[in-house]
């Protein structure tokens, strides 16, 4: 591929982060993962405190994109069908027929807000669309739109009537992304942004077909052997004994640790992955797979303190 196409991929990510942010203040690096996610054809899962704007954020990001979004509100009364959609029956020319009538998970961009509060039986629903990009409902298979991106959201303060993600299922998204407290000048822009009677809104950036290209072009960005063989070592070191891991990541972070990092590097507008690349991206792809012993958690040590001891330790 030439220079002028990653080039063009650079201008379009700036254009996207310009559009972005008439709606959205600060929270540059969440932004930049959720597009990473995307653009590798993966999930992401969010954790942050309440009122953060993840609503707002991705929704804003599909309306650029020009996707179809929906949201669905996890409770623990929530069913699969009303994830996936059911059969209704209608009256037709004195007739009682079935008719499909697709849920919320029919779109483009899905935010399944506070995934750990609904039943593992609807969890499951979700996952299911998630790995195999299609629902069946009774006998019937129908494919879900391409592109399809699903951001779960977990708040980190509030466990009771919660069903926590088993690490199995943990281990579908390709990231997790931590959204922190605006600082106090994105704050001030914040509220003078929204107590005016104009709200900010995002125009179209890219079409769907764009976006489908682009997920093409983060794959066949190259990458040198020794900056692959990096990836992978710091994947096996997660296994490798250590006091402050109880269990490491699989050779699916490994692959996603590489797909994350090419796709940052084209929306940096290069035509390589480089090894700031591979750090930056192992923290999102390690934290939500690497399991830290009773005795670190009792410490309060985080797994993005793990991960930056293990690349200490490989300079």
């Amino acid at each position: 591929m030439s220079n002028e196409t990653y080039t063009s991929s650079n201008r379009i990510f700036k254009e996207l982060f310009e559009e972005i942010g008439k709606v959205i203040v600060g929270q540059r690096e969440a932004v930049e993962q959720i597009l990473i996610a995307i653009m590798c054809n993966s999930h992401a899962l969010v954790e942050s405190n309440p009122g953060l704007a993840k609503t707002l954020t991705i929704s804003t990001v599909s309306k650029a994109l020009d996707l179809k979004f929906s949201r669905i509100q996890c409770t623990p009364d929530l069913m699969p069908s009303d994830i996936t959609g059911t059969y209704i029956i209608e009256d037709i020319g004195g007739k009682k027929q079935f008719r499909f009538e697709a849920g919320p998970v029919f779109a483009n961009i899905v935010l399944a807000d506070e995934i750990n509060r609904a039943s593992p039986k609807t969890q499951s629903a979700m996952l299911e669309a998630m790995q195999e990009k299609q629902v069946t409902v009774g006998n019937k298979t129908y494919p879900l739109d391409k592109p399809f991106f699903v951001l779960a959201t977990q708040n980190p303060i509030e466990m009771e009537g919660t069903y926590p993600l088993p690490e199995a299922q943990l281990d579908r998204f390709l990231l997790k992304i931590l959204m922190d407290y605006p600082n106090p000048e994105e704050e001030n822009e914040i509220v003078n942004r929204y107590t005016k009677n104009i709200i900010p809104s995002v125009d179209k950036v890219i079409s769907k077909n764009e976006v489908l290209d682009l997920q093409k072009l983060t794959r066949d960005v190259p990458i040198a052997e020794d900056i692959k063989s990096r990836a992978i070592s710091i994947v096996i070191e997660t296994r490798a004994k250590n006091e402050n891991i109880e269990y490491g990541a699989s050779p699916r972070a490994s692959i996603g640790i590489i797909l994350a990092a090419k796709a940052r590097a084209l929306m940096k507008g290069r035509n390589y992955v480089s090894e700031e690349d591979i750090d930056a991206m192992a923290y999102p792809v390690l934290r939500h797979r690497v399991i830290l012993t009773f005795e670190s958690e009792r410490k309060g040590m985080t797994t993005d303190q793990v991960v930056a001891d293990i690349l200490k330790s490989m300079k």
